[in-house]
């Protein structure tokens, strides 16, 4: 498996999200739902128009931990689902395939929309992963709170969470960066 970063440069963002709007509204929604919850891949994929219309929170079950989890939807985003699923069905899969009917892009479909905006916009190690890692740096970046980003992400340890979103790398470049003997 490949190590993907977040996206540490606001301007490399907005030029994420402009290449994915070229591609359409679902692709642009799919990184900026990713970069603003800190949702799973795998969590994103399976919401529906249900989990969005009208709400303040996604409710959901983690795929992967199993544990319910209430994520804020802030005022921005929730201008961008009101507009995107206007004209959709409350049972719609808010990223739908082509393929088949109402069925969700896979994480691999995911990946290649990703991977492909970040090619064209010229950054690197970027897959799936990079929006939850992108929401959590910048999180970091803002508020300083490791503890609160601890209990979104429900690691185990602060140190988990700044290894994870990146900080330490971070770190460990700055200090080398700055040494010369």
């Amino acid at each position: 498996m490949n190590i993907v970063q977040p996206i540490r440069d606001k301007n490399k963002i907005e030029d994420m999200k402009s290449e994915l709007l070229k591609s359409g509204y679902k692709n642009y929604l799919l990184f900026v739902a990713g970069i603003n919850t800190g949702l799973r891949i795998s969590d994103l994929l399976k919401l529906k128009v249900s989990d969005v219309r009208d709400r303040t929170h996604i409710l959901i079950q983690e795929k992967k931990t199993g544990k319910e989890k209430r994520f804020l939807i802030n005022n921005q985003l929730r201008k961008d689902f009101e507009m995107y699923i206007k004209n959709m069905s409350r049972e719609e899969y808010l990223f739908q395939s082509r393929k088949g009917k109402n069925q969700p892009i896979s994480r691999v479909q995911a990946y290649r929309i990703l991977n492909n905006a970040a090619t064209i916009i010229g950054i690197s190690e970027v897959g799936t992963h990079t929006l939850r890692k992108t929401f959590g740096y910048w999180h970091y970046q803002i508020y300083k709170d490791v503890a609160i980003l601890q209990d979104i992400f429900n690691h185990s340890a602060p140190s988990v969470t700044l290894r994870y979103i990146g900080i330490n790398q971070d770190i460990k470049d700055k200090t080398i960066e700055d040494f010369y003997l």
